[in-house]
């Protein structure tokens, strides 16, 4: 058994992922996970909102559709992405390389969102509008991701030290 292979669990999946359990020792600082939540929710709702009224430019007749007032899509959008934002620093806990195991669960979040606009859909919504739902989910990510991964990263010295390489 190599090193590597003492240091992670799960065995096959848990070496894909990482988990090597550094227990703290590769979790990025609190202030850059807020500063990193902050961006992440200003940025979504920004994107949400473009989105928003880029559908109601291209289909007049999503106009008023209750699915695009701010607070509709905010009050599910805010707590889903900070909750995303508490949950890095928990990955972060299990594995030194966290990023791809935490790009995999976010995919994973995003395509269960899908869910209710899926029932919406199904149950006579106007397909423009649930489309850009879904690019609404879609654009959570795309802009939740980055900002935790970039501005709050794993520190650089651990993923050097911990010998594990990101292939």
């Amino acid at each position: 058994m190599t090193d590597t292979d003492e240091r992670t669990v799960f065995g096959g999946f848990g070496r894909w992922a990482r988990l090597d359990l550094p227990r703290g020792a590769a979790q990025p600082s609190i202030a850059r996970v807020v500063v990193a939540t902050v961006v992440a929710v200003v940025g979504s709702m920004a994107a949400c909102w473009l989105l928003a009224a880029a559908a109601v430019h291209l289909d007049p007749s999503l106009r008023g559709y209750d699915h695009f007032r701010f607070v509709d899509y905010a009050k599910l959008g805010i707590p889903g992405i900070v909750i995303a934002c508490a949950a890095w620093p928990v990955v972060t806990w299990f594995s030194s390389q966290a990023r791809r195991v935490f790009l995999l669960l976010a995919v994973l979040v995003t395509v269960a969102s899908f869910l209710p606009d899926l029932w919406i859909g199904i149950h006579g919504q106007p397909a423009g509008g649930v489309w850009t739902l879904v690019l609404m989910h879609v654009a959570l990510l795309v802009v939740t991701y980055p900002a935790l991964v970039l501005i709050a990263p794993q520190p650089a010295e651990h993923r050097i030290s911990s010998g594990l390489a990101f292939r």
